[in-house]
């Protein structure tokens, strides 16, 4: 349970005080859409601030993307930003492919922020 003082900015979470410069984060850089030709990198940004730092995760229809922190033969990689990078854009009948609506989600303990949509395309030849 969650309790504060009106008058002074003290929140209590579980028996520990909130830091008075902690702050929930919010996303200052959404990505943007993209086309992208099928064996071509691609990089969809996302930056967020906040206070501890949050922690970013990639959604693409609802379902959390694997990078290579989670599998090492993966071709997606988080980077240091939270921006998300593909070493190649896969898109196959025997791959998953990654066209697709992605969003970015930082979190941290007081709360997380949900980037814009973003449509990742491959295009036609």
């Amino acid at each position: 349970m969650l309790s504060c003082s009106p008058v002074v900015y003290t929140c209590l979470t579980g028996g520990s005080r909130l830091r008075q410069e902690d702050f929930p984060p919010r996303i200052v850089e959404h990505p943007s859409d993209l086309i992208v030709s099928k064996g071509e990198p691609a990089t969809l940004n996302c930056k967020a601030e906040g206070r501890p730092i949050p922690t970013i995760e990639w959604y693409k229809g609802g379902e959390r993307v694997e990078t290579d922190k989670d599998d090492p033969r993966s071709h997606r990689m988080l980077l240091p930003s939270g921006s998300l990078f593909f070493l190649r854009i896969v898109h196959g009948r025997k791959s998953r492919p990654d066209e697709g609506v992605y969003v970015c989600v930082a979190r941290n303990y007081l709360g997380e922020a949900v980037s814009h949509n973003s449509s990742l395309e491959v295009a036609s030849k």
